[in-house]
Order: C-alpha cells, then sequence, then structure tokens
C-alpha cells in the first residue's frame, strides 16, 4: 500500500508532508474546516508557530512533544510546528511553553535543520493543487 499524506506544510521555500495522529478528533475537524491555513510564523527555538483561531478545546494536552508534532495552543490561538528543541525543553526534546494538542505530525524535519529566523509557514490538504 502506497502512503498518502494527509497534509502539505509550506515552511517558506521547503515542502512537506505530515499525517494526522489520533487522539484530537475535534481539533483535527477544526483544522481540517479552516484549511488552508498560512501566516508569517514566529520562531521560538526549534519551533514555528502562527496565529490560528480554531474551534476545539485542548484535548490531550501536553508539553513534551514529538519531533514533527503540528500541534493546536487554544489558549493562545496558536498552530505549531516542532522540530526540536525550545527555549522550555529540559533535555533536547521538542517542548511547548503551555500544554498543546498535537493533531499531526511530519513525516520528516531534516529540511528544517538549517532554517534561520523565521518563515511563511502554511498548511494544506495534501490533495489541493
Amino acid at each position: 500500500m502506497d502512503f498518502q499524506p494527509d497534509l502539505r506544510v509550506t515552511v517558506g521555500d521547503r515542502e512537506l508532508t505530515a499525517t494526522w495522529v489520533d487522539g484530537a478528533p475535534e481539533t483535527r475537524t477544526a483544522l481540517e474546516d479552516a484549511l488552508p491555513v498560512s501566516g508569517d510564523a514566529i520562531r521560538w527555538g526549534d519551533e514555528l508557530y502562527i496565529s490560528a483561531s480554531l474551534d476545539a478545546p485542548l484535548e490531550d494536552g501536553r508539553e513534551v512533544v514529538p519531533e514533527g508534532a503540528i500541534a493546536y495552543w487554544p489558549a493562545g490561538e496558536k498552530l505549531c510546528l516542532f522540530w526540536g528543541p525550545t527555549p522550555a525543553s529540559v533535555d533536547d526534546e521538542p517542548r511547548a511553553a503551555a500544554a498543546v494538542t498535537v493533531v499531526a505530525r511530519l513525516e520528516e524535519t531534516a529540511p528544517l535543520a538549517d532554517l534561520t529566523g523565521g518563515a511563511e509557514l502554511r498548511l494544506e490538504r495534501a490533495n489541493e493543487p
């Protein structure tokens, strides 16, 4: 069976793919309804975030997230992309400043390793032109 990504994630000139994760049905539905979403991302360590107002509660909230996590922070209305340590990290784990809902995960994060500064961040359905 061929792999089919759910999302196309563009970070500056880098194109990545992501898949939905289980455990956040309300956030996933809210994000799917809002797609495409984009904005000039603010960088915080190896995290980028954009403003995104989704009608979704905190689901399975956590601060330590997997590398490549795409997460929503309902309290701050931010959509976040993590690929490495942030100023809140204890070791090298990606860590949010507050509990977030992980809704999707990048297939690979290596293209983000040399990213400097912020960038435009865009999420859209993978099957859209």
